[in-house]
């Protein structure tokens, strides 16, 4: 009887009710019938106020708390801190809504340290078998040599330039860890510069044209020649965005395909577009290719090289200069990669 809202009220009311008649007794006015009315009335009051103060101030609040550290305790956040409470005179529903902003909070922690747990295993996974690559060629090459190969002058030499192929792969790769360590960082300086992106783009499709003829692949650069596309950036930096950008869609184009490079500039901004016209990107593929290794071909993995960073490191890059790299792909009609940049003011 005690343990309930109603139980409680009924011995405070008759507590109060008892007061209040032996106060009324003192007085030589009260009669049997003001005694009498003045006990029930103040019975009812004090049980339906206490019964009411009781039952949703507390009691309920109560019940609501249990319910919610039970279900954080079971893991389950389904119901916890869905509706947004507002702020009450009942500091045990303060207290409830504080209980589950804290189990939300603790919830997106977990998350986050699992989301990190199983990313530190992906590029512990992939940076070993990406390590392994190289310097297990290198050592096959160098113990077939050991073994008595060196011997033979055309073998050596072969073998040689090989190893030597391996160890420029891992020295890429290590660099380009380092590089984007120290972006992640932000310990990286940007020296900035005014200079046409045109005349960079035009240097990025010269010096990738002997991989675009081994691939048959015809690269297209769309600009107005009356126009002048200046940019105050990095442009080493800019540089290496850009020939990554038309190198992937050179190398993950289709044999005979073509790269289009559209490159604009409106709105006190430059615009630039690398489309390719190859077999596109899967969409639950799509938001992770920015991630370290993430190939979405993995049969195909390394052909042409690469260290499976460079759209990583493009995506810094383009965040140190408070840009975005966009992607749009359709399954087996290509991808297209932009970004944008402010124009430099005169």
């Amino acid at each position: 009887m005690f343990t309930t809202s109603r139980g409680i009220s009924i011995v405070l009311a008759f507590a109060i009710s008892a007061l209040t008649l032996a106060f009324l007794s003192l007085l030589d006015e009260a009669t049997t019938t003001i005694l009498l009315v003045a006990g029930v009335l103040s019975f009812a009051l004090s049980f339906i106020l206490t019964n009411i103060t009781l039952e949703f101030l507390i009691f309920r609040e109560i019940s609501k708390i249990y319910m919610v550290l039970d279900k954080i305790q079971k893991k389950d956040l389904s119901l916890v801190g869905k509706k947004r409470q507002k702020p009450s005179i009942s500091p045990l529903k303060n207290l409830n809504s504080t209980i589950n902003s804290y189990a939300l909070a603790k919830d997106k922690e977990i998350e986050t340290l699992q989301e990190n747990a199983t990313f530190r295993k992906e590029f512990i996974a992939d940076i070993s078998h990406e390590l392994k690559t190289p310097i297990f060629a290198a050592s096959g090459y160098i113990h077939t040599l050991l073994d008595g190969a060196v011997e033979d002058e055309a073998v050596r030499y072969k073998f040689l330039e090989r190893a030597a192929k391996s160890l420029n792969a891992l020295d890429n790769l290590v660099g380009d860890l380092l590089t984007l360590n120290r972006m992640e960082n932000r310990v990286v300086k940007f020296h900035l510069e005014t200079f046409d992106l045109k005349d960079l783009i035009l240097e990025v499709i010269e010096q990738l044209e002997n991989k675009a003829e081994k691939r048959d692949v015809t690269v297209r650069f769309y600009f107005d020649k009356a126009k002048k596309y200046h940019i105050t950036a990095d442009k080493d930096k800019i540089f290496r965005v850009c020939q990554n950008l038309i190198s992937n869609a050179i190398k993950y184009n289709n044999e005979g395909g073509e790269v289009n490079v559209d490159l604009k500039a409106e709105k006190k901004k430059v615009h630039l577009s690398v489309k390719d016209n190859g077999k596109g990107i899967p969409e639950e593929d799509v938001k992770r290719i920015f991630e370290r290794f993430y190939r979405v071909d993995k049969s195909r993995s390394r052909e042409g090289g690469g260290t499976g960073l460079g759209l990583a490191i493009a995506k810094h890059i383009l965040e140190g200069h408070n840009s975005k790299i966009k992607v749009e792909s359709v399954l087996g009609k290509g991808s297209t990669f932009s970004f944008s940049l402010p124009e430099a003011k005169s």
